[in-house]
């Protein structure tokens, strides 16, 4: 049995992409996997860490603008489309998969579509409440349509087609309890911890609040434990901190990361998450009913960000904060109060246990296991 799982440059395209092909190869360990991804995406560095070949395709975006600029980006999108499909062409003649998966992203586009027209089964998951340009064209073609939250089939010209699933979540993230995973990480008190990242690219403008709230915190004494991913911010961010007299060595709760590698494990300690709320973020929160504060993305296409995060916060489970009324001060208030009210985040910890779809990894693989029969 050979399966290519194809998704996007974002994590939150890669994660549950890599949760379902660990379940297929723990369930049919003599299975092939292959991953295909773009070229310059996260995938070439996070894929091949889970044990996973990676192949790659050519594709950029289209920029909506018609500015000159923008123009000649998109003809170099088109021909990337051409070169990409020409790509994709050769990776199935040469892996022969006996199924598609697509995560998400533009980079899935061209594999799912080649593999729909030579009438390999396809199957596409949209994480998102609001479905992307990829998932919405790619809908026309493939086999089956699995989404995250059952409000999204309504965005789908053929809901019959459409099964609620819920998204995909790697079983690392259950493995450990809250106390087990604080031992691990060598935490010598109960101090309660905050987990803060921006995505796995990071965000400028958050980690620009980022700083100024790191340095309230060590201003202020640390009733709290904390490790911040900066993500490509990294540099920028901690030669900001040591301009202003923040360094790690004289306040050790503190941790700034490039990128959180273990994150199953710390997000396992946490107790409370500060980050966006990109479809897997909000997934992964659900599914371990972590308590959170939100704050979405103003860049990302339809705002579909604040639509993930509504889903929680109608709820009770987060907190949603705009971006635009955010500050490291502002930020700091928020955090400290929700850590000083461990009765307030239990209470966000049962209403987000009720509104997770637990066995999501489950559903997803029993109808892939369909698809191939």
């Amino acid at each position: 049995m050979n399966i290519i799982f194809t998704c996007g440059g974002t994590a939150g395209h890669i994660n549950p992409a890599v949760a379902l092909a660990n379940l297929f190869r723990e369930r049919y360990p003599g299975c092939s996997i292959l991953f295909v991804g773009g070229d310059k995406g996260m995938g070439t560095r996070l894929v091949p860490k889970e044990g996973y070949e990676m192949k790659t395709v050519t594709i950029t975006n289209f920029w909506r603008s018609v500015s000159l600029s923008a123009i000649k980006h998109n003809l170099g999108t088109l021909a990337n489309m051409v070169k990409s499909d020409s790509q994709a062409r050769a990776i199935l003649d040469d892996f022969k998969p006996d199924l598609v998966v697509g995560t998400g992203g533009y980079a899935s586009y061209p594999v799912v579509k080649v593999a729909a027209r030579r009438g390999i089964p396809t199957a596409i998951h949209e994480s998102n409440a609001v479905p992307g340009l990829t998932t919405k064209a790619l809908s026309k073609v493939a086999d089956v349509v699995m989404v995250g939250f059952a409000e999204s089939r309504e965005h789908y010209d053929d809901p019959s087609k459409v099964v609620v699933t819920g998204t995909p979540v790697r079983g690392d993230f259950f493995r450990r309890t809250r106390a087990e995973a604080r031992k691990e990480l060598g935490f010598d008190d109960d101090r309660p911890l905050l987990l803060s990242y921006w995505g796995s690219l990071g965000a400028e403008v958050m980690n620009g609040y980022m700083a100024d709230f790191l340095r309230l915190e060590c201003e202020r004494g640390q009733s709290f434990r904390h490790i911040h991913g900066a993500g490509r911010d990294f540099a920028r961010l901690t030669q900001t901190l040591a301009e202003s007299g923040v360094s790690a060595h004289p306040h050790p709760g503190v941790e700034v990361r490039e990128y959180i590698y273990d994150m199953p494990l710390v997000m396992a300690a946490a107790d409370l998450v500060l980050c966006r709320s990109g479809a897997s973020t909000v997934s992964e929160l659900a599914a371990i009913a972590k308590p959170s504060v939100l704050v979405p993305s103003p860049n990302v296409t339809a705002d579909h960000q604040t639509k993930n995060a509504r889903i929680l916060s109608d709820t009770g489970g987060a907190v949603l904060l705009p971006e635009k009324e955010c500050s490291g001060e502002k930020l700091y208030e928020v955090i400290s109060n929700l850590l000083q009210d461990p009765a307030k985040r239990a209470d966000m910890s049962r209403k987000l246990a009720q509104l997770s779809i637990p066995d999501a990894n489950e559903k997803i693989f029993d109808v892939l296991k369909g698809l191939l029969r």
